[in-house]
């Protein structure tokens, strides 16, 4: 991948987006500024293991997982986050902590905070920290067929 992989799955499912360079940052609200896009309209990736599996979890850069929510929500009482050493073999071609949302395409769940639902469009990393992708928010939603929560709070 991670940004041919990516486009090769956009373009095979007729989506429209956008490809978006930017400085090289490395935390969420970093590329915000860097891309001149509102934290509130980029989207973050966290890695989470939900009773041990790893799971993406997807939400606007300027906000924050609620863990006790999230474990609500899922009905669980494991759920914690991932550590890079945990899941960077899982993106053996992405630049740690610059995964797309597209668990689909990793064989793992997408849980997006509803937050995130609100926007017309969502714009993430493309599997570097220079590169962004933007397309509508209903195609990420009919290709990734994430599951809806309410797990997070705006900083």
């Amino acid at each position: 991948m991670p940004l041919k992989r990516l486009k090769d799955f956009l373009d095979k499912n007729h989506v429209n987006y956008a490809l978006i360079n930017h400085s090289k940052t490395y935390t969420a609200q970093e590329i915000a500024a860097s891309a001149h896009i509102s934290g509130k309209e980029v989207a973050k990736t966290v890695m989470v293991k939900i009773d041990g599996k790893m799971a993406m979890v997807v939400l606007p850069a300027s906000y924050r997982v609620d863990f006790n929510m999230l474990r609500e929500a899922l009905g669980t009482k494991n759920v914690e986050m991932a550590s890079e050493e945990e899941f960077r073999y899982l993106f053996p071609r992405c630049e740690v902590g610059a995964m797309p949302p597209f668990g689909n395409l990793y064989n793992m769940g997408v849980f997006v905070a509803d937050s995130l639902t609100v926007d017309e469009e969502i714009t993430f990393n493309a599997g570097t920290h220079t590169e962004l992708i933007r397309l509508g928010y209903k195609d990420f939603e009919n290709l990734v067929h994430p599951v809806i929560l309410k797990f997070s709070y705006a900083c």
